[in-house]
């Protein structure tokens, strides 16, 4: 297991949190912050779903506000509020943890720069140093064994706790503030204090494969990574195929799954969506790459606004999809503000592919089921030499 100090869970786990990870849960703060484009349409209205999804947020608010005014904790009666909704999704986080969210969304996390895994004997080994980042400057490097952070042995704990130490969850550590760690490298131990800082993350890479096969991996869909899409596209060999990783793929913006989606399609539906009952539609802007072949690749941590990038391809015919079922959260969750400065997430909407297919619940089916050697089944099936039917 491996894992970096942006793709862990959020400081405290609770009812969606612990399965959406950081991006998942952020379908809908999008709609919330005006990330979701606008259809300028609304074409149908159901006042009794509109009015359920009202009533949610203003229960939890109402148990908030409550709670402050008999000096008890807003953020925990909201969350017996939202345990009692029976909302799958539904999740309170703590100011600090919405802005982790906010700085998620931006491609940013807050840490040393730090990759690390697990290795079988149980001890924590360096596996990626990110250029800049204080690890880096410190002169950490990969290989290099982890061995405590602020005093606290490492050896044989899961890598999300020592993701959670390196960027002070526990404390909600900031940027500015000092971590502590433990390293050894052959015969030498020595010990390195680091200031923690924000960091830009890479949500887009690109690379070459044989025959002229670009590889688009898209980790999230942070702010520009749609645009990163398209200039890939733009700059792939005209004669070569396309393969779009979404693998381990979290969500995060739609409108940049969208953008993401009108580098492949000369517009038309992305998919529809509703919210508080009134619903709408997503559409990928003309002049997209129709031609070129492509297979998209996912798995079951394809999830969110990246299944709703999957099934618009797959709808409409313009990639092959291949992989494993992917999560199935389509649902739509919508922000409140709560009295201490925390905010309750509960789910007011679901969203649907081109050809009307609910996702939540139920993921995408590739279609083809390959639960091994994806990527070079990908080259086969690009090359003409698979059949992709």
């Amino acid at each position: 297991m491996s894992g970096r100090e942006l793709f862990c869970q959020p400081r405290r786990v609770r009812r969606g949190a612990a399965l959406t990870l950081v991006f998942a849960g952020l379908l809908v703060t999008g709609a919330a912050t005006g990330a979701f484009p606008d259809p300028g349409q609304s074409d149908r209205k159901t006042p009794a779903g509109a009015a359920r999804a009202t009533a949610g947020h203003e229960d939890v608010a109402k148990a908030a506000a409550e709670a402050m005014a008999d000096g008890k904790s807003p953020m925990e009666a909201a969350e017996r509020a939202v345990s009692r909704s029976g909302d799958r999704w539904a999740a309170v986080y703590s100011e600090g943890e919405y802005q982790e969210f906010e700085e998620a969304l931006d491609g940013q996390y807050t840490g040393v720069g730090l990759w690390a895994r697990r290795a079988a004997d149980g001890r924590i080994d360096v596996t990626k140093v990110q250029a800049g980042s204080p690890a880096a400057e410190a002169g950490i490097r990969k290989g290099d064994r982890l061995r405590s952070i602020d005093g606290e042995d490492v050896d044989g704990r899961p890598v999300t706790d020592v993701v959670s130490l390196l960027r002070g969850d526990a404390t909600d550590a900031r940027a500015g503030t000092t971590v502590t760690l433990g390293l050894e490298r052959g015969t030498r131990a020595w010990s390195e204090t680091l200031r923690r800082a924000l960091l830009s993350t890479d949500s887009v890479t690109v690379r070459k494969l044989t025959a002229g096969i670009t590889v688009i991996k898209v980790s999230a869909f942070t702010r520009g990574s749609g645009e990163l899409v398209r200039s890939a596209v733009r700059q792939a060999p005209a004669d070569g195929g396309i393969v779009l990783d979404l693998r381990g793929n979290s969500g995060g913006l739609v409108s940049e799954a969208v953008t993401a989606a009108s580098a492949f399609l000369d517009g038309g539906l992305v998919a529809t969506y509703d919210v508080d009952g009134a619903e709408r539609s997503l559409h990928a802007e003309p002049g997209g790459d129709t031609a070129r072949p492509l297979v998209a690749l996912v798995d079951g941590g394809t999830m969110s606004a990246a299944e709703m990038l999957t099934g618009a391809l797959q709808d409409r015919g313009r990639a092959v999809v291949l992989g494993s079922r992917t999560f199935g959260k389509g649902s739509i969750q919508m922000p409140t503000r709560l009295p201490d400065g925390s905010v309750a997430e509960l789910t007011v909407g679901h969203y649907r592919t081109p050809s009307g297919h609910t996702v939540d619940g139920r993921g995408i089916t590739p279609d083809l089921d390959v639960s091994s050697g994806a990527l070079e089944r990908a080259e086969t099936v690009l090359s003409g030499l698979g059949d992709p039917s």
